[in-house]
């Protein structure tokens, strides 16, 4: 009985002093564990740029883009604008018996992703459409799906624009190698390091049917003679092939700039097919020929029509019809119903459409422009 006695502050001590080992040796092992991630990490706050190219596939941002030379420096110059406020908290570290693998949840701090990918999808398709009505050479024409000018676009919103930021929730593994902890890459931590871009990038629905229409409907009231006219699908009230004509052609679009708008109204999807309903609001075409015709007939009346010739009485026709356009202030509201599709990667304005430009020209597709 004395002996055991006597065991018992002994096997206490030994207690103690195993589990201080066994605290010591935990404590060791996280310890090893957050410097891990933070060596990784920090580099990422300081803008590494080799530390970058470990973790974020320049390609898998974009992997329907063509690859591009010399784009190390626009690709740098994006990531260190994304990860100028990138930041991060780590939680809680969990570490196997074998210290073989370990993982550690983290609370990542990047700018809003979404409304980056949204803003990106946004201006890609800006471009797309500006380039199909484009009469450059193919390199230019093709230009949007190169790997260069995704990042080129990338970096202008990162510049100009400013993003609140946001926090994701993500979990990081570990692996134990050569006598050190080494955080294992994938794709799922790449996207987190990224806020999720990754995915908003991808995704086909970024921007709704209507949301990708009203794209088309403000990229068309900024467009200019040649690309309106070949956009719209309108070549016959477009003719510039002389001085009058081109100036009728040129007082139209300005009647486009002053009086096109738009409101969405409702739209209807099943599955890769939507029909949006939109109220567009343009000159009143009518109103123009009606003021032409009374202008054309006056005169016509006249001696002088009969004085003139013909050559003099068609140059005057093309007056009157160039101040009827100008003079105009009536507007004319229509409701339109446009088919988009959605091929995988996004909505798009069904191409073999003119239901655009028969809305805003009306009755002036088939005009006195046609006609000498």
């Amino acid at each position: 009985m004395k002996m055991v006695k006597r065991l018992v502050p002994v096997l206490f001590v030994f207690l103690l002093l195993a589990a201080g080992i066994i605290i010591n040796f935990s404590y060791k092992d996280e310890h090893q564990v957050k410097e891990a991630i933070k060596n990784e990490l920090d580099l990422l706050k300081d803008l590494d740029s080799e530390t970058t190219q470990k973790y974020i596939s320049y390609q898998e941002l974009f992997p329907d883009a063509t690859e591009g030379d010399n784009l190390s420096d626009q690709i740098n110059e994006v990531f260190s604008l994304f990860f100028r406020k990138f930041d991060y908290k780590i939680n809680e570290i969990k570490i196997d018996k074998n210290r073989k693998n370990a993982s550690a949840s983290l609370e990542l701090t990047t700018i809003d992703a979404r409304s980056l990918a949204r803003d990106f999808a946004t201006s890609l398709l800006k471009q797309k459409i500006k380039e199909s009505v484009s009469s450059g050479s193919e390199e230019n024409i093709h230009s949007s799906k190169s790997l260069e000018a995704h990042y080129l676009i990338l970096g202008h919103l990162l510049k100009t624009n400013e993003y609140d930021c946001s926090v994701t929730r993500s979990t990081i593994h570990l692996i134990y190698k050569d006598s050190k902890w080494e955080i294992k890459r994938d794709y799922s931590l790449e996207n987190d390091l990224v806020g999720g871009l990754m995915v908003y990038l991808s995704d086909p629905d970024i921007l709704s049917p209507e949301e990708t229409l009203s794209v088309y409907f403000k990229t068309l009231k900024k467009m200019d003679l040649e690309q309106m006219s070949s956009y719209l699908g309108v070549d016959s009230i477009m003719n510039t092939s002389d001085t009058a004509k081109n100036s009728i052609a040129q007082a139209l679009v300005e009647q486009v700039h002053q009086n096109f708008n738009y409101k969405i109204k409702s739209g209807t999807t099943n599955n890769y097919i939507s029909t949006v309903t939109a109220e567009i609001t343009t000159f009143d075409s009518d109103s123009i020929l009606k003021d032409y015709q009374t202008k054309l007939d006056k005169y016509l009346s006249s001696a002088d029509a009969v004085i003139d010739g013909s050559q003099k009485r068609y140059t005057k026709s093309l007056n009157f019809l160039l101040d009827s356009i100008k003079n105009n202030t009536a507007v004319i509201k229509t409701d339109v119903d446009f088919v988009l599709i959605n091929d995988g990667a996004s909505w798009k304005l069904q191409d073999d459409t003119n239901d655009l430009g028969d809305a805003i020209f009306g009755t002036l597709t088939d005009s006195p422009l046609e006609t000498e």
